[in-house]
């Protein structure tokens, strides 16, 4: 997703000159970094042109952006975050009415279940560290009591005597996409109109004019280590995700801010759902079951359109973080452990087949030790000497550690980044989501 770490040139001897009018670099194309430069483009304020986007993997979208699940939620945030949760659950919609999303990209409704032995804890808490403490997302919903009980739920899953499904949200304030295909339309769009996305390649070093002010980037290819011309840059944004740490330290060595976020892995697997009719495409619906520990981990099955399941919720700190997406190598007992997992929760249609693997991946979540994600402009105070113009006009600015929630959260994100980078009043009350002192 973003620019491993790699040595420095001496930033406080080269010297770029300065372009005239604005010009954006944005580390990091995935679905966030793809966000603000679709927003960037939308204003009317920005010229596509002057927009860069450079990310360090050979093939795009294959860390969190692409393998992520793509569930959207407008109402299951801590106060913090709720004002952008909202906004970009709005956007989501928005955006899959005017661009065919249901086709596109797989957007439609989704359901909410909680599958549980005990309903209480399947329902209740604020849930920030969830992901952290190994139980179901479903305490982010804080609800009072469920929607409804005892329902039926979707056919493809096994219901114990003993388990209780409750419904946890309905009425559209849920929702699904494929993450894998929205990301590719947002590089398709920002692309027809301008912007361009160097990869694989990575950026070694901020550059600045004469009066040591931000003007430029270089640029080196990841793989064959090739140097790019320098790109002019005015206003600099870091959206790399878990590698976003590793990005700022390796641009401003003389920073002595650090970036909060870490890395936390979660293993998935995408199978087919045995009941899957593709003359029924149409009125396929799609649901969101979270169920409590079962086999030693929470598992999140997340029906999408096109009759494909997607079940995760087996996650860890203790794997380290690649140096470039494209290195991640899935564990084969976590693997297994979520085919299991599959084979018990998962009814069999009547034909006695395996289950059906479409895809089994890896992928590393950008967390902050709060829970909130970073969306701010970062003071040039914290850059260790490298300054900035004001305004709409420059700046350095920071969005990562979004957690479980990037694939929700990423429109909103995308169009609150472009609103700071171009000086204007954010759509999200995003105050607290500031670089801590």
């Amino acid at each position: 997703m973003s620019s491993p770490r790699v040595p420095n040139g001496d930033t406080n001897g080269t010297t770029f000159k300065s372009p005239t009018s604005p010009h954006t670099v944005i580390l990091g194309s995935g679905i966030i970094g793809l966000s603000a430069a679709y927003f960037l483009c939308e204003s009317g304020n920005t010229k596509p042109e002057s927009i860069c986007l450079v990310d360090s993997s050979p093939e795009l979208f294959h860390c969190a952006s692409g393998l992520a699940a793509g569930f959207c939620a407008k109402d299951w945030f801590a106060p913090s975050v709720a004002s952008l949760g909202t906004l970009s659950f709005g956007l989501h919609k928005t955006l899959a009415d005017k661009y065919q999303g249901r086709q596109t990209w797989g957007y439609s409704q989704s359901t909410g279940i909680s599958l549980s032995q005990d309903s209480e804890s399947a329902i209740s808490g604020s849930g920030e560290d969830w992901l952290e403490n190994g139980t179901s997302r479903a305490q982010l919903a804080n609800h009072n009591r469920p929607w409804e009980e005892d329902v039926a739920g979707p056919e493809w899953l096994r219901r114990t005597k003993e388990g209780i499904m409750e419904v946890i949200s309905r009425d559209g304030t849920t929702a699904q996409i494929d993450p894998f295909r929205f990301c590719k339309w947002l590089k398709s769009s920002v692309e027809e109109r301008g912007v361009r996305v160097i990869h694989p390649a990575m950026a070694t070093e901020v550059l600045r004019d004469a009066k040591g002010v931000l003007s430029g980037v270089r640029i080196v290819g990841s793989q064959d280590k090739q140097l790019h011309d320098p790109v002019p840059c005015t206003r600099l944004l870091i959206t790399s995700g878990a590698w976003s740490p590793r990005v700022f330290s390796t641009l401003f060595p003389n920073a002595q801010t650090r970036i909060p976020v870490s890395s936390l892995a979660g293993h998935s697997l995408l199978v087919r759902n045995p009941f899957f009719n593709p003359q029924e495409l149409d009125k396929e619906v799609c649901h969101a079951v979270f169920a409590t520990d079962t086999l030693g981990f929470s598992p999140e099955w997340f029906a999408r359109i096109g009759g494909e399941l997607y079940l995760a919720g087996l996650n860890s700190t203790s794997i380290p973080l690649p140096d470039v997406a494209t290195d991640v190598v899935a564990s084969e007992k976590a693997i297994e452990q979520l085919k299991s997992c599959a084979r018990a929760m998962m009814v069999d249609n009547g034909a006695g087949r395996e289950i059906e693997v479409l895809r089994q991946g890896l992928c590393f979540r950008p967390v902050t030790s709060s829970g909130r994600p970073l969306v701010s402009r970062i003071p040039d105070e914290k850059l260790g000497g490298v300054k900035t113009r004001g305004g709409g006009d420059g700046g350095v600015f920071i969005a990562a550690g979004h957690g479980a929630w990037g694939i929700s959260h990423a429109p909103g994100t995308g169009l609150v980044l472009a609103e700071l980078m171009e000086g204007r009043p954010t759509s999200a009350k995003v105050e607290a989501l500031r670089l801590p002192s």
